[in-house]
């Protein structure tokens, strides 16, 4: 055993000291604490630009206009508007010379239809213009409503919105308010799973090549068998992996707890997004499908690596592996909206999609115990069945060298491996 933890220790202390895996770490770290505060970020950059401006309105109805800046106050949006008596050609130079950054049109020529325009330099498809229509609709309704000597609970019970609760009456089922939660955890999970397979597996290919084209191949086989190589290669890479994972996890939770946008709403937020009370089944659950699909595509990526002598190779011999897992993460995804599908629950079966269909499943149901430990058993299957067919295609394509046939080489791998 001295061997294979010689082995485990340099995949491990080899990756996590290279300076790309160092960089990429560090970015992606400085990355969650980023978007955590992007929302302040902006803000501090909206203040000092419209810090003392107030929008120019060319308006035939100046209620309207005080009208509207009440009505953004009470949707918390603080605008000023200035009315002015230049023309929109005037107005349009001002815009691009930068003197101003956007202006309104407002017109209701017959009292109770509003006409609005609002120009700025670039269009905006959200925010400001979306928050400004909604309150001149609500401006017009009360006119109309005054119009017609509605009062004003007469009108509001006209927009009242109609209650609607969807329930589910299968032992499997869950709210609308309980999916609604899973969902956002689910998907962050299954993100975390679908990069990490790829990225690791994709590693350990990379390494089984820069080793064989190197020739160290050659002599690390002679004093420790194939088979414990390509396993410490794929614990000391799964090890390296998991903390690698679990720092970005620590990351976000810290970034969102410190971020200056949801401080006093932190507690809210994790509740409303299902992270206050997390099931300890969906995080073991989660664990566990993270490492099993780990280890089943680690395995056929050592497999695959051992097959070629460059690392150049490695990207198109490894593509059949990705393919999987990306109909993996497509099944998974369209199952967010309809985890009870009948192609969901088949395929959550299978192997090789089980790490993120059935977690999905998992997350967003109530199954039976026996669904879920049959998905696992199944897998803990694959992965014996994988290593031992593992094992006798690295012992043999460790040794060969040549140009890669692709998939071809694997019978005479195996050959090699046998004598």
């Amino acid at each position: 055993m001295r061997e294979f933890w010689i082995i485990f220790k340099q995949a491990f202390m080899s990756k996590a000291k290279s300076k790309t895996f160092l960089i990429t770490t560090a970015v992606a770290v400085a990355g969650i604490f980023l978007l955590a505060n992007i929302t302040t970020i902006i803000e501090a950059f909206d203040d000092g630009e419209k810090e003392g401006t107030a929008i120019p309105v060319v308006a035939d109805n100046e209620a309207i206009v005080d009208r509207l800046g009440r009505q953004l106050a009470a949707m918390g949006e603080e605008t000023e508007f200035e009315v002015t008596g230049d023309s929109r050609a005037a107005l349009e130079d001002q815009l691009k010379e930068g003197e101003i950054e956007s202006f309104l049109i407002l017109q209701a020529p017959d009292g109770n239809a509003i006409q609005a325009e609002y120009v700025s330099e670039s269009t905006e498809l959200f925010g400001f213009p979306m928050m400004l229509q909604e309150a001149l609709q609500s401006i017009q309704t009360e006119m109309r409503a005054d119009e017609m000597e509605l009062a004003p609970e007469q009108a509001a019970a006209l927009f009242e919105p109609v209650v609607f609760e969807q329930t589910a009456v299968s032992s499997s089922g869950k709210t609308e308010e309980e999916m609604n939660q899973a969902r956002i955890l689910v998907y962050v999970l299954m993100f975390l799973i679908y990069f990490a397979v790829i990225m690791y597996s994709n590693m350990i290919a990379t390494e089984v090549a820069t080793e064989k084209s190197s020739r160290v191949m050659e002599i690390l086989i002679s004093s420790v068998s194939p088979v414990k190589h390509m396993f410490a290669k794929v614990l000391g890479i799964g090890t390296l992996g998991l903390g690698q994972m679990l720092l970005f996890g620590i990351s976000g939770y810290l970034a969102v707890k410190s971020s200056s946008a949801v401080s006093d709403l932190s507690e809210g937020f994790f509740s409303e997004m299902g992270l206050g009370n997390i099931p300890a089944s969906t995080i073991i659950y989660a664990i566990l499908f993270f490492v099993l699909g780990y280890f089943l595509y680690a395995v056929l990526a050592a497999l695959l690596g051992s097959l070629v002598s460059r690392t150049e190779d490695v990207a198109s011999l490894i593509t059949p592996l990705t393919l999987i897992i990306v109909v993996a993460f497509i099944i998974a995804a369209t199952g967010l909206s309809n985890p009870d599908a009948a192609f969901v629950t088949y395929s959550s079966y299978v192997p090789f999609f089980a790490p993120l269909v059935m977690f999905l499943r998992v997350g967003l149901l109530d199954l039976p115990w026996w669904e879920p430990a049959f998905a696992i058993g199944l897998m803990v299957l694959t992965i014996g069945v994988l290593g031992w067919f593992g094992a006798r295609v690295y012992k043999g394509g460790v040794l060969m060298y040549g140009p890669s046939r692709s998939l071809k080489d694997l019978k005479k791998a195996m050959q090699l491996g046998k004598e």
